[in-house]
């Protein structure tokens, strides 16, 4: 008990930790989402939420290769990890709007769809499927 007492809320090892499955609406709870359906975002990375969270002010550094461990796929685009600062050293908030770690994960899943990289991705993506739908369609009407 002395161990943990001593150990200030300053210390990297006592910020919080935000995984993208716990924003993720393609997760079930049980997969390890934290915050309802409705307010979560689509497959988030962990540095758009580093991302929100420095933009706002808060203390947060990315952990790349870390990994969510009821996290079954192995691709780069779902490790890492992001570790915030809630509490200052005399454990006082750091930010008056963040009292919990279930705040700090609702303003990021909120956050992350304005982000600029977001809007851009959905802009551009769309006009390249249809483009690749329609040269799909071409190619199999040419082969017979």
């Amino acid at each position: 008990m002395a161990c943990a007492a001593a150990r200030s809320p300053a210390d990297q090892d006592r910020f919080i930790c935000i995984y993208p499955a716990y924003l993720n609406n393609k997760k079930t709870i049980a997969e390890g989402r934290r915050i309802p359906v409705s307010k979560a975002v689509e497959n988030p990375t962990a540095s758009e939420i580093q991302d929100v969270c420095s933009a706002v002010g808060l203390n947060a550094f990315l952990e790349k290769n870390k990994m969510y461990s009821r996290e079954w796929n192995r691709d780069v685009q779902y490790r890492g990890r992001v570790r915030v600062q809630l509490r200052q050293e005399d454990g006082s908030l750091c930010l008056v709007q963040f009292p919990s770690r279930k705040s700090v994960m609702l303003y990021v899943a909120e956050m992350i769809p304005k982000l600029k990289t977001r809007t851009q991705k959905t802009g551009g993506a769309d006009p390249s499927l249809q483009q690749g739908e329609g040269s799909k369609k071409g190619k199999g009407k040419k082969k017979k």
